[in-house]
């Protein structure tokens, strides 16, 4: 069953990089949405997926035998609630963006950008209004 989410994990990972290229802003939310579940998947897939008992320690015994390993489920926990707080915070960005600039393309977006300032002499003793003549 590991080789099934190991090739769902390598799909999920490369859809996510696909919606993240795109220029619309609504599909690079939906990328960051999958690419956090696939985070969440490898997550699950580096604990233990073979066994079915409960992470439970048995009276008397110190260490956890033949369970589940609790640290991946709690960092997947952790992980889908930063996932969803990434993508409401982005949401949000992009909704305000769409207002102000009226488009949700990406490129239509960079064009709403205010022209790069002129560029400041790099030689701070030479104002550009009085240029120093050369020495005779």
């Amino acid at each position: 069953m590991e080789p099934v989410f190991a090739l769902a994990f390598g799909v999920m990972v490369a859809v996510a990089a696909y919606l993240l290229m795109s220029r619309n802003v609504l599909r690079v939310v939906l990328g960051l949405l999958v690419l956090g579940n696939a985070t969440n998947l490898s997550i699950f897939l580096a604990g233990r997926m073979g066994s079915r008992t409960p992470p439970l320690v048995a009276a008397g015994e110190t260490a956890l035998v033949g369970g589940a390993n609790p640290l991946p489920q709690a960092l997947i926990l952790t992980a889908i609630v930063i996932s969803f707080s990434l993508v409401a915070f982005t949401t949000v960005l992009f909704e305000s963006a769409h207002r102000r600039l009226g488009t949700v393309d990406t490129d239509a977006m960079r064009e709403a950008e205010p022209e790069a300032a002129k560029k400041v002499p790099t030689d701070r003793r030479q104002s550009p209004a009085r240029k120093m003549e050369p020495a005779e």
